[in-house]
């Protein structure tokens, strides 16, 4: 957790912390692309990339990615 932040609410999306992982994490809607691969729903992706702007500008160094399944990620690295 950063800052004391077990979640952090962006663009209406809450993105949890996996201390595990150092990350926080969002589920979303599953779509797909022209060639049928996943991708992250277009406005969570959008609030990821956005916590992933805000965590740099706070001095930590965060990269913005997504999985299967809906999920969206902004690690600490």
């Amino acid at each position: 957790m950063i800052n004391g932040q077990q979640t952090r609410r962006v663009k209406g999306r809450t993105f949890t912390w996996d201390a595990d992982n150092e990350m926080y994490e969002c589920r979303g809607a599953i779509y797909y692309d022209d060639e049928h691969d996943e991708m992250p729903e277009p406005e969570l992706w959008e609030a990821a990339l956005i916590l992933e702007k805000e965590l740099n500008d706070e001095g930590f160094s965060a990269e913005a990615q997504h999985s299967e399944k809906g999920w969206v990620e902004v690690s600490l690295l």
